[in-house]
């Protein structure tokens, strides 16, 4: 079954979930608040820095992180320091919290650095409602478990869980938890 005819099939009522969008560009975040209040979310609240953002979520009251990697002009702040103050900071509300990472920067070393830091679902740009609809119901019904192996805490960065890896350091279910 595709991943698409799966989140068809998944039922999540948006309007109980709230969500956290954090996108410098205005009219980005716009278009990405229109897309959730088409699915019927009711709580959602935007933020363009990453100081907003923290603020935000020390709040308690977010249940799925959306941010952009651009953040700043400057260069130095990027979505991947929102995700590892989610994933690894003591202040944090919910470090188990969903993350979407939306960015034109699609590329394989992009989206590898994200699932590194503890993205649970990257969705390129330009992207379709759909698209979006099916990494956001991934992140939120069929959310991948949690693992802490050395300095990484995040979503188990193996999708599939089916593959047969039988090399070095291959994690034992037990000791992943």
């Amino acid at each position: 079954m595709s991943e698409a005819t799966m989140a068809d099939q998944e039922r999540i009522d948006f309007s109980r979930v709230s969500f956290l969008i954090v996108e410098p560009n205005r009219m980005m975040g716009q278009m990405v608040r229109d897309v959730l209040m088409m699915l019927e979310a009711q709580y959602i609240d935007r933020a363009r820095d990453l100081a907003s953002a923290v603020n935000i979520l020390r709040l308690g009251r977010i249940d799925v992180l959306i941010t952009e990697w651009a953040l700043g002009t400057d260069g130095n702040t990027t979505g991947m320091d929102i995700v590892h103050w989610v994933r690894n900071d003591a202040g944090s509300p919910n470090r188990m919290m969903p993350i979407l990472m939306m960015t034109a920067n699609s590329e394989q070393e992009y989206v590898c650095r994200a699932r590194d830091c503890g993205v649970s679902e990257f969705v390129a740009k330009p992207y379709t409602v759909q698209s979006f609809y099916t990494r956001l119901v991934t992140a939120i019904a069929r959310p991948r478990q949690f693992v802490r192996i050395d300095d990484y805490f995040g979503p188990d960065r193996r999708r599939r869980r089916d593959a047969a890896y039988q090399g070095p350091e291959r994690r034992d279910a037990a000791v992943a938890r």
